[in-house]
């Protein structure tokens, strides 16, 4: 059987490093899969990339910056929210890549920012090949957003989207709705959502109702992800021995979907422990904010080196996650097989994750309150050899790479005799 994974980036989001994970995952298990991205970051011989020369590159650049002009222009000129849609209207065309026309299984992960059009989905779906689309947040089954942020029109036609500057009733949201419409209801596309949740919003979504949908998580190598010694990890990392450390991290960590600034409030109302709590952050950020906190914060900017990101978790007493939408977080998956407790709001797939007081705390209120009450009762914990056990044992029992692996590949059988 041969697999071809097919993801806009590498590694570098969360979605990337899923598709990655489970490449290797597959080829552990004896299947032939590979990977064809658009930026390739690495030497890593089974993925491909392909934007592979010069001009091949300008072209790259000018899918993305279509797009998103195409957006700018809905948005009347305003750059709010502009990386928080997409529309899929411009990209490559893959159809005659070898790697394509030999692969048994198309396996698509998430392919926006100028990477494949809509138009060229629609053909994938049409060469006889089972297509599988891994859904890591909310766009195919969307107009143009990635998360709706509670609006539910995508349950029949989209318009009046909340993130357009000028909603309409034929917006920009409702014009790519009726274009997906057009192949994905009937394409016969095997849809897996990371979470239960996601899940959900895709069995009543008009454009994903009465397909095949089916729930698997994201797989981590539970070999690499792994508790280890706490003091050798702060020393790598420069940070002290003596506190106790909440983490904190995302890619861009400023993003207002990460909710940041939720976690800065809970510090304040954390002042109290300062003598012996203090805050860890790695992401992108616009600005410096380790005077926000208040709490002492120490800053490690993006990390890429993966034994680097192991230390990281395994430095932290406790992972905070106040993100205001999510689908699986991958940082949750990797902090809990480092034996690390998290904290988290009651929003997505992450209650699926954090299990109520067994695997950590999750808040039902999105506040700084609870998010405060939260930390407070996961670091009087910290200690427990039990309950850090208990995350470990959790991840190992559903997100190992091999349980995922074997689930993919029940999934790929199925949809190849059918």
């Amino acid at each position: 059987m041969k697999v071809l994974l097919i993801s806009t980036f590498e590694a570098k989001s969360g979605a990337a490093v899923a598709a990655k994970r489970l490449m290797h995952a597959l080829n552990a298990n004896g299947v032939d899969a590979k990977m064809l991205v658009r930026d390739k970051i690495t030497s890593d011989p089974l993925v491909s990339s392909t934007a592979n020369s010069s001009y091949k590159k300008v072209f790259s650049k000018f899918a993305f910056l279509a797009e998103r002009l195409q957006i700018f222009i809905a948005n009347k000129f305003s750059r709010n929210n502009l990386f928080s849609v997409s529309t899929a209207s411009t990209g490559f065309s893959i159809l005659n890549n070898p790697l394509v026309k030999e692969a048994n299984i198309i396996h698509l992960h998430w392919i926006n920012q100028g990477f494949l059009s809509i138009t060229e989905i629609d053909k994938l779906t049409k060469l006889g090949k089972p297509v599988i689309w891994t859904m890591h947040d909310m766009w195919p089954i969307t107009g143009i957003c990635h998360y709706s942020r509670g609006c539910n029109k995508y349950l029949q036609n989209c318009g009046f989207c909340p993130y357009l500057q000028k909603p309409a009733n034929k917006d920009l949201s409702y014009q790519i709705l009726q274009k997906k419409k057009k192949f994905i209801v009937d394409a016969g596309i095997h849809f897996v959502a990371c979470s239960q949740w996601l899940r959900k919003q895709a069995e009543i979504s008009s454009l994903t109702t009465g397909n095949f949908i089916t729930n698997i998580p994201n797989p981590i190598d539970t070999l690499r992800f792994t508790p280890g010694d706490k003091r050798a990890a702060r020393v790598a990392l420069n940070l002290p021995q003596d506190k106790k450390l909440l983490l904190f991290g995302a890619l861009i960590a400023s993003d207002q979907r990460k909710g940041l600034e939720y976690l800065i409030q809970a510090t304040n109302l954390l002042a109290d422990l300062s003598d012996e709590v203090e805050v860890v952050f790695c992401g992108e950020v616009k600005e410096n904010i380790t005077l926000s906190f208040g709490l002492k914060a120490h800053a490690l900017g993006y990390i890429s080196d993966p034994d680097l990101m192991v230390k990281m978790y395994q430095a932290a007493d406790c992972f905070i996650i106040p993100s205001l939408e999510e689908n699986l977080p991958n940082m949750i998956m990797e902090a809990m097989a480092c034996g690390i407790p998290c904290v988290g709001f009651e929003i997505g797939g992450i209650p699926e994750m954090i299990i109520h007081k067994q695997t950590g705390y999750i808040s039902v209120n999105k506040s700084a309150e609870e998010l405060a009450i939260g930390i407070r009762y996961v670091l009087n914990r910290s200690e427990d050899t039990d309950f850090r056990q208990t995350n470990r044992d959790f991840v190992l029992g559903n997100y190992s790479e091999f349980a995922v692996a074997d689930r993919y590949l029940q999934l790929y059988s199925e949809a190849i005799n059918k």
